[in-house]
């Protein structure tokens, strides 16, 4: 009949069921809640269980070939050996163990230095009491949930764990300098790898984090190939043969399920600036109004920049001047794609393929000026796949059965529309934003 995806998100479940000629044959979605105080941010692991049933229930579950589950990276909590929660989830934003991750750095330097961020997984274990108990991550929870036994965890949620992905084991020699016990951490397997059978007889597929299934829904698996996701914030997502080594720590990778890896970065800049800067203003109105203009806001909401550079210090600034709303709205669509562009640049430096297409996804993409705006100043076609949902990426790789990822999103996902570029790169005011990048040490 099909394949099932779930995706684990912050506010929400969602599933989809696709057949395998790539038709959705039915949604639903469930809410989440979550807690938060101050930098800590928490949900409740029964809480995912239940909207799981209600969601499995809505698309029907009994007829189905697989399911795949994907969730936020760096999302856990503790379990008792059986698998009974013992601690609430600790959300992949959480940062109450800031303060940790010198000491995980100091561990292996070499692994850590620029790779390690105060948010990931590894610095909040490090203060928990691990004794009898095990380290899960959201979708291994759920999968357990669903075949009624602990799971293996996959290559792609360990990785914010502290998961070697070129030795393809727990760093067994930092984690005793650590103090964290090896058998508190799950043992790890590929994505697509068969974690279990529901009471069913439905196998359960081990996934991915959600940035990796959205690549996996736009289709993005072949080197040239990116998928660049904008939200709040703008995420980059490609492939590559060969590891790709980053001195700076900008760009980190996963393991591609078919081989190989999947390099990207995480931008603090992206959509958000619009609410910040243009409140209550009718942004459907000013895309259709929009059109290049001689000015660029740096759109950062807080102090500080992940990708493709890494600033602590770096903030928001405008070149040139914006006299109304619809100015600002599009000097702030011209600093995210060359944003974009910088990032394409430097991936191209560390050794990735010279960008081919990229698909756009993520809340953005309803912005019509914005997409094309940003195919002219990436200088390449920019793809709209058809389905662009973390979900329906699960259940392609469920439909993959941990064999030809690749082929089988070839098979199954469609891409809706194609922009050409047209020209008109704003290559000088690009050049300009750049200077003044390095003018403010923002690059090193």
């Amino acid at each position: 009949m099909g394949w099932i995806g779930l995706d684990l998100g912050t506010q929400s479940v969602r599933a989809v069921l696709a057949d395998a000629k790539g038709h959705v044959l039915s949604r639903a979605t469930r809410p989440l809640a979550s807690h938060r105080d101050g930098v800590r941010h928490e949900q409740d692991p029964q809480a995912w269980s239940t909207a799981v049933d209600a969601v499995l229930a809505e698309v029907g579950s009994t007829d189905v070939d697989g399911i795949a589950i994907c969730s936020t990276s760096g999302t856990f909590l503790l379990t008792d050996r059986a698998g009974r929660p013992v601690t609430p989830a600790l959300m992949y934003d959480d940062a109450r163990a800031a303060a940790s991750r010198d000491h995980i750095v100091d561990a292996d330097p070499e692994r850590w230095a620029t790779s390690m961020q105060p948010t990931w997984a590894l610095p909040k274990i490090l203060d928990l009491d691990l004794t009898d108990r095990r380290v899960v991550h959201s979708a291994d929870f759920v999968a357990a949930h669903l075949v009624g036994h602990p799971v293996a965890t996959d290559t792609s949620h360990a990785l914010k764990t502290g998961y070697d992905l070129i030795a393809d084991a727990w760093p067994a020699a930092a984690f005793d300098k650590l103090g964290l016990p090896l058998a508190a951490f799950p043992e790890v397997v590929r994505p697509g790898t068969e974690l279990g059978r529901t009471p069913d007889g439905v196998p359960v597929y081990a996934g991915m984090t959600d940035g990796c299934a959205a690549q996996i829904a736009a289709g993005a698996l072949a080197p040239g190939a990116w998928n660049s996701v904008l939200g709040t914030t703008l995420v980059l997502k490609g492939v590559s043969t060969e590891l790709l080594t980053d001195p700076t720590g900008a760009v980190y990778s996963h393991r591609h399920p078919d081989g190989g890896w999947l390099p990207g970065g995480a931008s603090s800049t992206g959509a958000g600036a619009l609410t910040e800067l243009l409140p209550g203003a009718d942004l459907d109105a000013l895309d259709r109004a929009a059109h290049p203009i001689d000015a660029v806001i740096y759109p950062l909401t807080k102090t500080g920049e992940r990708f493709p550079f890494v600033a602590p210090q770096a903030e928001r600034f405008t070149l040139g001047t914006t006299a109304d709303d619809l100015q600002t709205y599009a000097a702030v669509l011209q600093g995210v794609a060359f944003i974009e562009r910088l990032a394409f640049e430097h991936l191209e430096t560390l050794g990735a393929d010279p960008v081919r297409s990229v698909s756009l996804t993520g809340g953005a993409t309803r912005a019509g000026y914005w997409n094309q705006l940003r195919a002219d100043v990436l200088g390449v076609p920019v793809e709209l796949p058809a389905i662009p949902d973390p979900a329906y990426g699960m259940a392609v790789l469920a439909a993959s059965g941990g064999t030809d990822l690749t082929g089988t999103a070839r098979r199954m996902v469609r891409i809706d529309r194609v922009l050409e570029p047209r020209g008109g790169r704003l290559d000088d005011l690009y050049g300009e934003f750049v200077a003044e990048l390095d003018r403010r040490g923002y690059r090193g």
